[in-house]
């Protein structure tokens, strides 16, 4: 008999469906089930690197971890990762297949149901749950045709739904009915129960709507789950977080730290364990707004269309806010594409992000990118070049940097391989290394050089005990004898039949 296996539908996006799959996935965990987190086709430019070599999106990796299982690219066999003009790049199962506007993504779907459902099975086969994750809304009804995210996915692999509903956004008893309404019937009998997520205030309250929603439907409401208020201590899944604003007005000797949000920021969890130190206001920096004067660092983070947010950055007057923040005496951190941008050119001879050609950098450091070769998917770890400071963290990226800026590495790699670059006054570096603040003797370091006093946080520690909340949360409110009860075996002949 194969894993059971349910899949978790939103009636929209954002309605919390990552962080339930990953509260369910420590709960069961807990339980003694081996469990395996899925989402058949996820988009954001948020990824981690896999143990098995590719990508797959930072949710599912802090699902994985939740269950306490290493990476694989079978979680997430269809990734998009938007770039600027040219669409989306198609990473499948963990490497890049190519790029597609929307549009034409709807043709790759057929052929890519094939690979959804060799993953699928290749995790059923080594679990005892497998909890899926739709994309979008379930409500969608227009993409129907060809689904492979949601009840596309959910027939072919016999996987029964539960749907999510935000009582937050309000409009949640529409939502979940409206949805009951405007699905197939054969859709509509997939879903086996329904859920309502980010409830505030006294659940009393809601019982009524609740019932409410159990008769028109005919589907058994499995729990009213309050909002989880550790949940901005966790990783985000797409950029729709940086929306939330962070930071403020700095006080009680709290030291600025200022990040571009670019119009194609990734893996912006590198900013994540910033927000968490008591001693730093970090400041999210929009369109419209100016680098603040009294900042101490500004980060450039990591870009999927380095050329493109380079132009948004020139748009925006960053770039003389930088070099005013450097006469200042202000540091510069670029992260991979922020890298990129600090050097004296990049060049896109094979029209990897966009139209083929070369642009100035912003010159703060001695060095040039070409946009070219295979992309680098790859944890690291090693020292800083400067004080021996030990870090571990990984390469996600395109591109090969040179130049004599190199001289001057930021890091060390294991090998003695020099990585990255440090400017003659030491106050503007980059590097191609993401997750050097979740390592806390890094960024204890990096918080000393700007005179800001660091907490001791233990940010992986952090991380464990806010899944274990967030377990503890949705055992409370979410009927998990009864989920487990309507997940069921995959059929065989829905994963082995031709797509």
């Amino acid at each position: 008999m194969g894993a059971r296996a349910i899949m978790l539908q939103g009636t929209g996006s954002d309605v919390g469906k990552s962080l339930l799959v990953a509260g369910l996935a420590r709960a069961y965990a807990d339980q003694g089930l081996k469990v395996r987190p899925f989402k058949p086709q996820n988009m954001s430019n948020n990824a981690a690197v896999t143990a098995d070599g590719g990508e797959i999106g930072r949710a599912q990796a802090l699902q994985a971890r939740a269950a306490r299982t290493p990476l694989s690219v079978h979680m997430n066999p269809v990734l998009l990762k938007p770039q600027s003009e040219i669409g989306s790049q198609v990473i499948v199962q963990g490497r890049i297949a190519g790029t597609a506007k929307a549009k034409e993504f709807q043709g790759w779907k057929p052929r890519l149901m094939g690979a959804v459902l060799d993953s699928f099975g290749r995790l059923a086969g080594e679990a005892d749950l497998v909890l899926v994750e739709g994309a979008g809304s379930a409500a969608e009804v227009n993409l129907r045709a060809g689904d492979i995210a949601n009840m596309g996915f959910a027939r072919r692999a016999g996987v029964p739904v539960v749907l999510v509903g935000d009582i937050d956004r309000g409009g949640v008893i529409a939502s979940l009915v409206g949805t009951y309404h405007v699905v197939q019937p054969e859709d509509r009998a997939m879903i086996g129960g329904f859920l309502v997520n980010k409830f505030r205030g006294d659940p009393a309250l809601f019982a009524e709507g609740m019932t409410m929603i159990e008769r028109a439907t005919g589907w058994p409401g499995l729990g009213l789950v309050p909002w989880f208020g550790g949940a901005h201590r966790l990783p985000a899944e797409d950029a729709v977080a940086l929306g939330r604003r962070t930071g403020g007005v700095a006080g009680g000797g709290r030291v600025v730290i200022a990040a571009l949000v670019l119009p194609s920021i990734s893996n912006f969890d590198d900013l994540d364990p910033l927000k968490l130190e008591p001693g730093v206001d970090l400041r999210l920096v929009r369109t419209g707004e100016a680098i603040p004067a009294e900042a101490r660092l500004v980060i450039l983070p990591g870009s999927k269309a380095t050329i493109a947010d380079l132009a948004a950055l020139r748009a925006e007057r960053w770039h003389v806010d930088l070099e005013a923040h450097v006469r200042r005496g202000g540091h510069v951190l670029g992260l991979c594409g922020g890298f990129q941008m600090l050097g004296r050119s990049i060049a896109d001879p094979e029209g990897i992000e966009g139209p083929a050609g070369r642009v100035e950098g912003l010159g703060l450091l001695d060095v040039e990118t070409e946009l070219t070769g295979e992309k680098v998917l790859v944890e690291v770890s090693g020292r800083s070049a400067g004080d021996g400071t030990p870090f571990k963290g990984y390469e996600m990226h395109v591109g090969r940097t040179g130049g004599a800026g190199l001289e001057r590495p930021l890091l060390m790699l294991e090998g003695e391989r020099r990585e990255g670059a440090v400017s003659p006054s030491g106050r503007v570096a980059g590097c191609y290394i993401h997750g050097l603040f979740a390592d806390d003797r890094q960024r204890a370091r990096w918080l000393e050089r700007i005179g800001a006093a660091s907490s001791g946080l233990d940010y992986e520690g952090d991380v464990e005990a806010t899944l274990d909340a967030l377990a503890r949360h949705v055992a409370a409110h979410v009927d998990l004898d009864r989920l487990l009860a309507i997940a069921a075996a995959p059929a065989a002949e829905a994963l082995t039949s031709a797509p």
